[in-house]
């Protein structure tokens, strides 16, 4: 078993924590996705919930610890997910929530957040500027910063889907490989940390945007390596700063990690929508788009996708998948 900062017995427990919106999520075989890809596709989707993200799932975790004994007020910095999915479970249980992002974050998220009854903040920057201001935030009012990828519950949370992998309906997983988006790297270390100790025949391997890859060069170079800006349509893993702790965990656990390109992130988005029904955001495409860069190595094998997040901008996700925007009156 991978010596990291995760436990295989708290995963396990956490599952009588978190809500059960967020857990058993669908996971199946996507025949209509094969003859494109050219290999055998399982989904794991991770959207069919209140907050349309695997994120609720560290949240609730998180939000469950506060309401019992920290205080009763939290802040974190997000893309959008992780604020929409704080948000929900802080409400739950009565906590106070406060989100900061970039004013540049998709709308349809921080409208979400907002809907959710979270303070939102905004900053003229990116994430890693948000990350700044939320611990700032934290420091000056004494609640909770919560820190997505460095903070235990969110790999932990995200790691519950491992188990789902690794043990449907306690038969063998009958794929070889699984796909991982690749961000801060809560889900990468959460789910890989299972499966080498579950089903160490699976490869795990992490994908990252080629726009936004500082934490497969850190991966890569087995140093954290920080880059200056990012560049993709990705936001949900623009991160430019890794977290060292997060590193450490992702070498014991990820195979391999590979960048991919903006134009086979918007294909993998076509094809989610045209083979499989399924409205995603960017970075819930990055499996499907590490497979349509490099045929030869899938051919023949059985993959597993996590498809992980739908909130995404509709303007924008018209245009990159080839819709014409309907007419309003």
């Amino acid at each position: 078993m991978p010596q990291t900062r995760l436990d295989l017995a708290r995963i396990r427990a956490a599952r009588q924590v978190i809500d059960p919106l967020f857990l058993d999520s669908p996971l199946y075989r996507c025949e209509a996705l094969e003859p494109v890809l050219g290999c055998a596709v399982s989904v794991k989707l991770e959207t069919a919930n209140p907050v349309r993200s695997f994120k609720g799932r560290g949240t609730e975790l998180v939000a469950s610890l506060l309401a019992e004994s920290g205080p009763r007020a939290a802040v974190c910095a997000s893309a959008g997910n992780l604020g929409q999915a704080l948000a929900w479970s802080g409400r739950k249980r009565g906590l106070d929530v406060t989100v900061v992002a970039s004013r540049f974050a998709p709308a349809a998220k921080l409208d979400r957040i907002r809907a959710l009854d979270a303070a939102l903040e905004l900053v003229d920057g990116d994430f890693d500027l948000a990350r700044e201001r939320a611990a700032a935030i934290a420091r000056h009012d004494g609640v909770r910063l919560v820190e997505d990828s460095l903070d235990i519950e969110t790999c932990e949370g995200a790691a519950t889907i491992g188990l789902e992998l690794a043990e449907p309906a306690g038969a063998v997983p009958p794929f070889d490989a699984v796909l991982i988006a690749l961000g801060g790297g809560a889900m990468a270390t959460g789910v890989g940390h299972v499966l080498k100790a579950l089903a160490p025949d699976v490869e795990v391997i992490c994908v990252q945007p080629a726009g936004a890859p500082a934490m497969t060069l850190s991966w890569r170079g087995r140093r954290v390596v920080t880059t200056d800006s990012t560049d993709t349509i990705a936001d949900g893993v623009a991160g430019r700063r890794p977290i060292a702790a997060v590193l450490d965990d992702l070498l014991l656990v990820a195979d391999d990690a590979v960048l991919v390109e903006e134009a086979s992130i918007i294909e993998g988005m076509r094809l989610l929508l045209d083979h499989a029904g399924l409205v995603v955001e960017p970075s819930a495409a990055l499996g499907v788009a590490a497979v349509l860069e490099d045929r030869d190595r899938f051919a023949g094998r059985h993959v597993a996708a996590i498809v992980c997040g739908g909130n995404v901008d509709m303007d924008a996700y018209r245009q990159w998948a080839g819709i014409s925007t309907p007419h309003r009156a």
